[in-house]
């Protein structure tokens, strides 16, 4: 299964990196390297994540984070369309997401 990062994914982790990264940049590379792990476990068992909020999505939780990978399986495809802090006020993804 091939996976993708949308712009808006990448963007999430750019911006959790250098938020963590204000106060400890080891603890930034661990949380970035805990999501990138939990995406190839994904990546590997793609439906493991629940049912997402919005219609044909699923959601993960990054074990030892408090993120949360939101991603679309299509066909042959693991499409990552946002990394979310667990604590961010909810909404449907499409007012955050543009693919």
């Amino acid at each position: 299964m091939k996976v993708v990062w949308t712009r808006p994914a990448l963007r999430h982790l750019a911006e959790a990196r250098e938020f963590i990264a204000i106060d400890n940049p080891a603890a930034a590379r661990r949380q970035i390297e805990r999501i990138e792990l939990t995406v190839n476990r994904l990546k590997a068992f793609p439906m493991m994540g629940r049912a997402g909020i919005e219609t044909g999505t699923r959601e993960f939780p990054v074990p030892g984070t408090p993120y949360v990978v939101v991603y679309r399986v299509r066909e042959e495809q693991l499409r990552i369309l946002a990394v979310l802090h667990g604590a961010r006020f909810r909404r449907p993804h499409s007012e955050e997401i543009s693919e």
